[in-house]
């Protein structure tokens, strides 16, 4: 890699909840940002507007519109691998998911495309609380999820981002690797919840469902039924305590802690995230 005043990075998804904070972090490490998303002509669904998106770019940040081990996506990522590679961007880092069975052939697709390749498996997002259907949910007092009580380290995305940018800057340091980036300390999404209220100020609940009674809830939040029906399947596994522990990538990478959900609550609440 370049030094990172020479560096143009594109960034997919960047108008997203991880892309928009990747860009950020990248323009603030002296990167080259280049934003790439439908409104500015890239669409992982029309093939032929990659080319003018990678061409004369030195790295990429992947990150699939729909989940990471949704069908299609394996075969989206290792063609635009490919493609990247064809036009000299060799240095691809994939956003994926901590635990999901469904996400490692996107993963190996990846791997297989014979770029300089990082995969970030990233925890449950705390951001995921804050923006999106979820936070509406709370917004209305009552939060309903097929989680249980199974715990989460809920990860901040800042520190998704932080990472993606020092694997992306770090040389070869962290090419060829898996980095796995967590928060601190496992909650369930009862106790998420209620360290929310307690930042927020206001009663908030929590009510467990299982997973196939959630679908007709992501139907209302617009989800398409198919996407639906494949996002049920990945709560029903990856919401079985595979992940009920912290790990601790984000300070390897980083040589700090990971941010505390309840820092991020608080941060949230006062910016009135979370206000009825």
């Amino acid at each position: 890699m370049k030094d990172a005043k020479d560096t143009s990075l594109v960034v997919t998804g960047a108008s997203g909840r991880t892309g928009s904070r990747v860009a950020r972090a990248a323009a603030a490490a002296g990167l080259t940002v280049r934003a790439a998303s439908r409104a500015t002509g890239f669409d992982w669904e029309d093939r032929s507007t990659w080319a003018d998106t990678l061409r004369g770019a030195d790295a990429a940040y992947l990150v699939h519109p729909s989940d990471v081990g949704a069908p299609g996506t394996a075969e989206a990522v290792g063609d635009l691998a490919r493609e990247a590679l064809a036009l000299g961007v060799r240095r691809l880092v994939l956003l994926s998911a901590r635990g999901e069975d469904q996400a490692l052939p996107t993963e190996e697709a990846l791997r297989a495309s014979g770029a300089d390749w990082t995969v970030v498996r990233a925890a449950w997002f705390a951001q995921n609380f804050s923006e999106g259907p979820l936070a509406e949910e709370l917004r209305r007092g009552e939060l309903v999820f097929p989680a249980g009580e199974v715990r989460e380290p809920f990860v901040d995305v800042r520190d998704v981002a932080d990472v993606v940018v020092a694997a992306l800057t770090g040389g070869e340091r962290y090419a060829g690797r898996t980095l796995t980036v967590t928060g601190p300390r496992p909650l369930t999404w009862r106790e998420a919840v209620a360290e929310i209220a307690a930042a927020a100020g206001r009663p908030l609940t929590y009510r467990a469902v299982p997973a196939r009674d959630y679908r007709e809830a992501l139907l209302g939040f617009g989800v398409p039924r198919e996407e639906a029906d494949f996002l049920i399947g990945v709560f029903e596994t990856l919401l079985d305590g595979r992940n009920a522990h912290a790990e601790d990538g984000v300070r390897q990478v980083l040589g700090r802690e990971p941010r505390d959900f309840a820092g991020f609550a608080r941060e949230e609440a006062a910016a009135g995230t979370w206000k009825e």
